[in-house]
Formats: C-alpha cells, sequence, structure tokens
C-alpha cells in the first residue's frame, strides 16, 4: 500500500494558535503531518465576523483594504484600515437585520469588486447567510438561483449600471426577495436621494450608503451569537451545463480552511504582506486567498479596479503595478499566467515578490517554467474546490515545487486516491503513483449541496466513519505526498473504450513556444463514440499553423490513438468569469461539426446547424431544413448520444 497522506484528525484541541508564535514554514510532508497533529488550534475564530473582529483588536489602524478605481490612476489608492472595516461590516450587518434577515436568511450580494462589496460579504455572514453571484451572468440564471436559495435580500449596483439593468428582469421571476439594497460604486457623493422602483411589487427599495451611516458600528443589534456550525454562504459551484450547484459552508468550514491555507503559507504570509486581488469576489478564491486568508493574518489586500484582471489595460501594467505597490503575492489561474506572458517584465523590481498561486485548472509544466523564468515568479501550484471551502493542496512556498503537481494536503486534510466501481461505490485505496479518483476528508469540507438531489455520488464510504469528498478529479500521489491531477472523469477521451487523458495533447501543445493556450475535447463520432480533437490559442506574433501544430503534438504524444484528429486555432480561447478554458463551449462546436460532417456525407442538405446545453436533456442539437427530410437526418445521426430538434420550414 502506498504511503497514506493522513494529517491529522480535524479535530479542535490543540495549543492555542496564539502561543505558538511564528509557525516554521512546511517543506515537506512530514511537516505537514506535524503541523495538523492534533488538529486545529483550541482558540481560532467562532465566525467570519469573530475573525474580523479579533483583527480590528489587533491591528486596528493597519491597512486591511486598498483599491484602485481604474489602471490609469492605480498611484490614488483607496485605503480601509481593520478597523474601519470591522464598523461597516457591522453596520451592513445591522442594515440587514434592520431588513429582517436572520440567521436562516439569504442576502444575495450581486457586485464587482469593490471594497463594499467586502463589507456587503462580510456583514451578510453576520447577520444570515450571504450568497455572492457572478454578475456576468444573464438575469434568467441569475433569478433562478435565488429562488433556489430564496434570498430575501439583494445587493447590487443602482441606475446607471449594467447590474441595475438586468434588476426588472431579475425581480418578475425570484418571489422571495423583499428587500433591495442599491449601492453606488463611484466615490464621491452618495447614491440620489430619489431611487429607481423595482418593477414587482412588494418589493422595498433602500439606498446602501445612506442606511449604512445610520447603523451602529460598535454592536450587533440582534445581539446574535454566531455559532461555528451555522451556515455562512451559500457558493455556486463553476457550473458549465445548466444551473450551478449551490454549496452550504458553515463559519467552522471556512475558518478551518482559512487556518490550513495559512499555516500552509508559512512565513512567507505576515502583517507586512500585501495581496493583490484581481480574481472575482464571486469566487471562492478570490473570497479566501485574498479574504479571510489574509485578515487571518492581518495582511493588507490590494483590490486591481472593479473588474479585476478583466480591467481594460490592467495586463499590460501588471507589473508596474507590482513594482509600485510592492505586491507580496497573488493568486492566479493557467490562462492569466499565459496572457501576462506577453507583456515584459525584465525592467521592473519585482523583489517583493515572495508568492504566487495559481489553481483553478491544470497547470502546464512547460507554461509555469516559461513564466518562472520569463517573470522571475516563483509559482506554487495549488488545488482547491468550492467543496473544500477553497483550498485543498498547495506546493510548499518555502519547500520543494514539483511542476505539474498541485502539492501536498494541508494540515489536519487527508486525500486519498481510490478506485471506485461503476456505481460510485468504494474498492480500495490506490497505490503509490496509480491514478484514481482524488478524495479528501477534513474540518474544511462543506455540508453539501442546498438541493438534495445534487448530493448523490458527492461522498465516498470508505468503511472509517469519515465523510470523504468525491471530488470527481482524477489524479495520483507519489511516495512523497505529491498529489497530481490527471483530468476529470468526465473529461477523458474515450475513443472506441480506450480512454485519453486530455493532459497528454495539452501538454505535447503547450511545449510549443507559440501555444498560449491548449484545450483537447472529444469529438463525437458515430464509430469511435469520441475522437481527440485540440483548439489553440497562439502568441500574437506567431508565425506557426495547424497543420505544424499537429505535426509537432504527434511527435511528443506517447500514443497514436490520443493523436488530435484535428486543431482549430481560436483568436481567443472561451473562457469562464474565473478564466477557466470552457471546454463545453468548445464541445458544442464538435458536436455541431460532427453532425455537419455526417449529413454532408449523407448528402442530406440542410440549412443550418448548431448545438446548445440544455439542463434537462443534456446537449441538444438543432437543424434546419428547407425540404421534409426529417427521418433521413434522424436515420443518419443515430449513433450519436445527443438530442436532435428539427425545424423543418416545409413541414415534415
Amino acid at each position: 500500500m502506498g504511503k497514506p497522506s493522513t494529517v491529522g484528525s480535524g479535530t479542535a484541541g490543540r495549543a492555542s494558535m496564539e502561543d505558538a508564535g511564528t509557525p516554521p514554514a512546511i517543506l515537506t510532508l512530514t511537516d505537514v503531518i506535524e503541523a495538523g497533529c492534533g488538529g486545529l488550534p483550541s482558540d481560532l475564530p467562532t465566525s467570519s465576523y469573530d475573525l474580523l473582529r479579533r483583527s480590528a483588536e489587533r491591528h486596528g489602524e493597519r491597512t486591511a483594504l486598498a483599491s484602485f478605481r481604474d489602471v490609469a490612476t492605480h498611484r490614488e489608492v483607496r485605503r480601509m484600515s481593520y478597523g474601519e472595516l470591522f464598523a461597516d461590516v457591522t453596520r451592513a450587518a445591522n442594515l440587514f437585520g434592520m431588513l429582517g434577515v436572520g440567521a436562516q436568511d439569504v442576502v444575495a450580494v450581486l457586485l464587482p469588486n469593490l471594497p463594499e462589496t467586502h463589507i456587503a460579504l462580510w456583514g451578510a455572514e453576520a447577520a444570515g447567510i450571504v450568497m455572492p453571484l457572478n454578475p456576468m451572468l444573464e438575469a434568467e440564471p441569475l433569478a433562478s438561483l435565488l429562488a433556489a436559495a430564496k434570498a430575501r435580500v439583494l445587493v447590487t449596483l443602482g441606475a446607471g449600471s449594467d447590474l441595475f439593468d438586468k434588476v426588472g428582469a431579475i425581480l418578475s421571476r425570484a418571489p422571495a426577495i423583499e428587500h433591495l439594497v442599491l449601492m453606488d460604486e463611484r466615490e464621491g457623493p452618495p447614491a440620489p436621494a430619489v431611487l429607481p422602483v423595482p418593477s414587482r411589487a412588494g418589493v422595498a427599495v433602500h439606498d446602501y450608503a445612506r442606511a449604512l451611516r445610520a447603523m451602529p458600528a460598535d454592536h450587533l443589534v440582534a445581539g446574535r451569537d454566531i455559532a461555528p456550525g451555522d451556515t455562512a454562504s451559500y457558493f455556486c459551484t463553476g457550473g458549465t451545463t445548466g444551473l450551478p450547484k449551490i454549496a452550504v459552508r458553515t463559519h467552522a468550514q471556512v475558518i478551518a480552511n482559512s487556518w490550513m491555507a495559512a499555516r500552509m503559507i508559512g512565513p512567507a504570509l505576515t502583517e507586512e504582506s500585501l495581496l493583490f486581488c484581481g480574481l472575482p469576489l464571486f469566487h471562492v478564491n478570490a473570497v479566501m486567498v485574498t479574504g479571510l486568508i489574509p485578515f487571518l493574518k492581518g495582511a493588507s489586500v490590494l483590490l486591481g479596479t472593479p473588474q479585476g484582471f478583466r480591467a481594460p489595460g490592467l495586463l499590460p501594467r501588471f507589473w508596474e503595478i507590482v513594482e509600485h505597490h510592492r505586491v507580496t503575492g497573488f493568486s492566479a489561474v493557467p490562462t492569466l499566467l499565459a496572457a501576462l506572458l506577453e507583456y515584459p517584465s525584465e525592467a521592473f523590481d519585482l523583489s517583493s515578490f515572495r508568492f504566487a498561486i495559481c489553481g483553478a485548472s491544470p497547470l502546464s509544466a512547460d507554461l509555469l517554467q516559461r513564466f518562472e523564468k520569463t517573470c522571475r515568479v516563483s509559482i506554487s501550484e495549488g488545488y482547491g474546490l468550492t467543496e473544500s471551502a477553497c483550498v485543498a493542496s498547495l506546493n510548499p512556498i518555502d519547500g520543494e515545487h514539483r511542476p505539474g503537481s498541485v502539492g501536498l494536503p494541508l494540515p489536519t486534510e487527508d486525500i486519498r486516491i481510490v478506485i471506485l466501481d461503476a456505481a460510485g461505490a468504494f474498492l480500495r485505496d490506490c497505490e503509490v503513483d496509480d491514478i484514481g479518483v482524488v478524495t479528501i476528508a477534513g474540518p474544511n469540507l462543506f455540508s453539501g449541496y442546498l438541493d438534495d438531489r445534487h448530493n448523490a455520488g458527492a461522498w465516498v464510504d470508505r468503511g472509517d466513519g469519515r465523510k470523504w469528498l468525491n471530488t470527481g478529479d482524477l489524479g495520483r500521489m507519489d511516495a512523497d505526498g505529491y498529489l497530481w491531477l490527471t483530468g476529470r472523469a468526465k473529461d477523458l477521451i474515450i475513443r472506441g473504450g480506450h480512454n485519453i487523458d486530455p493532459s497528454t495533447i495539452e501538454e505535447a501543445l503547450y511545449s510549443h513556444p507559440d501555444v498560449v493556450l491548449a484545450a483537447a475535447i472529444g469529438r463525437p463520432d458515430g464509430y469511435a463514440g469520441e475522437v481527440p480533437v485540440a483548439f489553440v490559442q497562439l502568441r500574437s506574433d506567431a508565425a506557426t499553423d495547424a497543420p505544424a501544430l499537429l505535426a509537432h503534438a504527434a511527435a511528443r504524444i506517447g500514443e497514436r490513438a490520443a493523436i488530435p484528429r484535428s486543431i482549430a486555432i481560436l483568436p481567443s480561447m472561451p473562457l469562464t468569469a474565473v478564466g477557466k478554458i470552457h471546454k463545453p463551449s468548445l464541445r458544442l462546436i464538435e458536436v455541431a461539426a460532427a453532425a455537419r460532417e455526417v449529413l454532408d456525407q449523407a448528402g442530406i442538405p440542410f440549412a443550418d446547424i448548431c448545438a446548445r446545453d440544455d439542463p434537462r436533456r443534456g446537449t441538444v442539437v438543432r437543424i434546419s431544413i428547407d425540404t421534409p427530410n426529417g427521418m433521413a437526418v434522424r436515420d443518419a445521426l443515430a449513433r450519436f448520444s445527443f438530442q436532435i430538434d428539427i425545424d423543418c420550414r416545409a413541414g415534415n
């Protein structure tokens, strides 16, 4: 049996975190085990509100949040101390309490990256349950999520903003919303006294700035005693088809993960640190890695414009911003690192950098090495999930970084690689370096999904009485405890019963110097089930073409079946709001292309073909035809698993 990654029980009762002084750096799995021995510290904060209270008492005048409005004026920084942050969080909690929010009520926050967003998030957790939402979602899915969560309060931007333009459509479909709290993202005068009237009767509209000033800042009016087991937040998972799942997280879980991650980062994160926040604050990465984790240590967070990394001109001037503000660290995704390689860093002083954490999706070893060499910044690749509160593993900041690995488990957390049967039942643990399903146990694991139907298959019973999360990720663990992700179980390309790991293809493409982003997927095939294809985004000055890239990849892929049938060069890769490559969009391109190819070969005329994902039916291909030959279309495509809708203009 391979070396287990058991690193602690996850129970409270060890020595006080205050008694330990500055903890030593974690370098190896042995250090992880020692740090987690005995479980969590006995005096951890009981809630996010308690964490902010303690930080305000210890670091009152130190900067908690700094922000700038746009890239051109990034030297004009607005600062908020820990004392000011906690006072405003208390005011926000009292505001929500005045609106009737109790421990079981949900406050939805639909905002860009503003200091006020932090205030609303933590204030909502102090009053009830917060639900951050992705501002880039359209009104219909936003309304569906609000309805599913039974949110009573919606906090968003006021008139004149893109978000406010969605409000009417949202409210008409979210019957539980009783209060609309409008915020003015502009600095200066408060929002107008006369507020627009929403489209649904029975919704009270409030001016956030004016209402906040009227609230007491020195105590919670409701007198709520927040228990560690109380629900703190609803976070939406990164759903790509249909609605995202809503993950339920308690205060104890997020506080545990804050300590676990901070302990893993170690001496690199201190009260002198400044972390740059460019990822969106509706996502656990930004909320934790550039939120509670640095707040626990008394560090500072710099909000880089309300749009974060998406702000016009931010990436070209990122190294200038790092130099000027003396940024200590930042959290990124692989697509961001690839984009930053386009902008030279040699002329800038980057000596303030202590660490950069990369997660969200697998990082190519070639991309990591190119970035570290070019930008002189060490990357610690990690692994995180909404379901693990955020961080699940991390390459030690001061220890060995193994390119391609997502690092070691966190203190008090266990990670096991297991073999499951077809029904998802536990069969056995994997040996060292054997590939299986990644499972996690620890005090940071979420409570489950709000919709109980989504909990089917979420947990694995290993027979030890503990809750083990089925991550759905495939991976292996080496002899030194480092975790290596090999793909998503659902992302495997299955060609004639043969499993192909997309990363095999992607790594081969990333080794080409002109490739910025690469993604391999399975194209539907009537004979083989799927065949591999790939998409790439090239450097702006690239001179290569698809045949050259295919030859380059073929020479580096060890199995013939994995050589992609085709490579498409895209001007820009489709990305999610947090910068992950959105493979479902690529799959829809290939589904439509596969249907088109089959009909062309069969000599069946059609006017148009498009593919979409339906939350109930799965992938649906809509085919427009001008002649009444719908049966011929269905017969030609009968081998495929996707659904078919036929729009026969001539009738059928």
